[in-house]
C-alpha cells in the first residue's frame, strides 16, 4: 500500500463531473489498483476513488505531479498535486479476512444448513465462497437458478452493506455467477443501513437466531 499525504485538488470524468479544490488530502494507493482521495472528517468513507481495475500514471515533464487513474470503463481521476507532503510504500501481506464472533459464524452455519428459510427453492452453492477481497458468508441460488450472494451480521450497519456492495461488484465480473444479486441478512437492521441496501437492490432479512436453532417458531421477516 502506498500513502501519499499532499496539498492537491482531483478532477473526475466520468458520467458526471466533479472538482475537489485544492486541500491536505490522504492519497491511498492499494496493491489491487484502487485510488481513493480521504480527508480528516469524513470516518472511513472517500471523497472521491476508483475501483480496480485501473491504471494509474504519473505525469513526468510539464505534466509532472499529475496522477491520471483510469478505469474500464474509460472514467478518470486526475489528480494535480501542488506539495507532497509524506510518500511511503509498505507491503501489507495477504490479509487473514474478518473473523466473525460466535454469534455471525453460528448463524452462517444454521443458515446455510436451512438455506429455504430465504425462499422455497433456494439451494446452496457453498459457504465462505472465496474471492480476491475476502469469502462471502454464503453463495446461493434462488428458485428461478439465479446467484445470490448474502452476508450476514449480528447487528446490520452501513459498513455491512458497503462490505456486500464490494462482493456484488466483484462477483458480477464472473459470467459463470453474473447476474448476482444481494441478500444482507442480520439479526438486526439499522434504519440506514436498511434504506441503503434496498437503494442498492439488495433484501433485507431479519433472522431470529433462536428460531434457526430450533428453539421457537420460525420468526424469520422478508422485507
Amino acid at each position: 500500500m502506498r500513502l501519499v499525504i499532499a496539498r492537491c485538488s482531483v478532477d473526475y470524468a466520468g458520467r458526471l463531473t466533479a472538482h475537489l479544490p485544492s486541500a491536505p488530502r490522504l492519497i491511498l494507493v492499494k496493491a489491487d489498483g484502487s485510488v481513493s482521495i480521504h480527508a480528516d472528517d469524513r470516518a472511513y468513507k472517500p471523497l472521491n476513488w476508483m475501483s480496480p481495475p485501473c491504471t494509474l500514471k504519473e505525469g513526468s515533464g510539464d505534466d509532472a505531479g499529475v496522477w491520471t487513474v483510469v478505469n474500464k470503463a474509460g472514467e478518470k481521476l486526475i489528480i494535480t498535486m501542488e506539495e507532497v507532503l509524506h510518500d511511503s510504500s509498505h507491503e501489507l501481506g495477504t490479509d487473514p479476512g474478518l473473523i466473525k464472533d460466535g454469534v455471525e459464524a453460528h448463524l452462517q452455519e444454521l443458515l446455510a444448513d436451512r438455506i429455504e428459510t430465504l425462499g422455497e427453492g433456494y439451494t446452496l452453492i457453498r459457504r465462505e465462497y472465496m474471492t480476491a477481497i475476502g469469502p462471502v458468508d454464503i453463495l446461493c441460488r434462488d428458485a428461478s437458478g439465479a446467484t445470490v450472494a448474502v452476508e450476514i451480521k449480528r447487528r446490520g450497519e452501513i459498513d455491512g452493506v458497503e462490505q456486500l456492495t464490494r462482493y456484488l461488484e466483484l462477483l458480477n465480473r464472473d459470467p459463470h455467477l453474473a447476474p448476482v444479486r444481494g441478500v444482507f441478512a442480520a439479526q438486526e437492521i439499522k434504519p440506514q443501513a436498511k434504506v441503503l441496501a434496498t437503494d442498492r437492490g439488495m433484501d433485507c432479512v431479519v433472522l431470529d437466531y433462536n428460531a434457526l436453532r430450533g428453539i421457537e417458531d420460525d420468526k424469520l421477516r422478508l422485507f
